[in-house]
């Protein structure tokens, strides 16, 4: 009887001790269980962050490629606006010499014509040649020195003003960059205020202190180039007309430069 009764009593211990190791591997997988779910939780959020970051780099990359890509064109756009500028000047020019060319060629033969009906004919002609070919060296010396000082008035004239409109596309440019910066500083901020775990806090914190540098950078650049496009202006005004040299003998009837 008392061995039955010891029997039992181990058999109870027994049970017991398979309870105790029973709770033990359930604590045991339950902590590892939640040791997994936490990590699994990490790596999530470590997960979003990076592809946040990811999403903000393609983003920025996306906006620099597209505002180089204007920049570009701007400046191909001003630059057909200054050769069109300077083309216009030299046909201007070209025209204003042939209209030139053609009057002193009308005044020559209504000389010659006028010469013809003089009973000094052949004197007056020859003298009448004489003249007019002075008038068309001294005309096309005029008309050359004055294309020149023309083309040189529209070129410095084009340049100015294609200088002014790359200045004002690269003011737009940085302002729109500007912009662009500051929203994308709120909305780190916003994201900042709302997030809840250190991990994200931290990578959200390094992306505004850099987001702040970048803007500092811009604002840098917009006052320089502020600064130093303030000139402008100036004598638009084309060079006066040079005067040819007149070489008449004086008396000359014919001269045309002698007052």
């Amino acid at each position: 009887m008392p061995e039955q009764k010891e029997s039992s009593v181990l058999f109870s211990l027994k049970e017991l001790m398979n309870l105790e190791e029973d709770r033990i591997r359930q604590e045991e997988s339950s902590r590892k269980a939640k040791q997994e779910a936490e990590l699994q939780a990490r790596l999530e959020i470590e997960r979003r962050a990076r592809e946040d970051e990811e999403s903000r780099i393609r983003a920025e990359d996306e906006r620099r490629r597209s505002e180089e890509q204007r920049t570009r064109e701007d400046a191909a756009r001003l630059e057909a606006i200054h050769q069109g500028e300077v083309e216009k000047a030299r046909l201007d020019a070209e025209n204003a010499a042939r209209l030139e060319q053609m009057r002193h060629q009308q005044e020559h033969e209504r000389q010659l014509h006028a010469l013809s009906q003089d009973k000094h004919k052949k004197r007056l002609t020859m003298a009448a040649v004489g003249v007019s070919l002075l008038l068309v060296v001294g005309a096309i010396g005029g008309v050359t020195a004055y294309t020149s000082a023309r083309d040189k008035a529209a070129a410095a004239a084009a340049e100015q003003a294609r200088a002014n409109q790359e200045l004002q596309a690269q003011l737009a440019s940085l302002t729109k960059q500007a912009d662009d910066e500051k929203a994308n500083m709120d909305n780190l901020n916003a994201q900042l205020g709302a997030a809840n775990d250190v991990a994200t806090k931290l990578a959200l914190e390094k992306q505004l202190a850099e987001a702040k540098k970048q803007a500092e950078i811009t604002a840098a650049a917009r006052a320089k180039l502020r600064s130093s496009g303030g000139g402008g202006g100036g004598n638009t005004s084309g060079p006066a007309k040079p005067r040819a040299a007149c070489t008449c003998q004086a008396g000359d009837p014919l001269c045309s430069c002698i007052q």
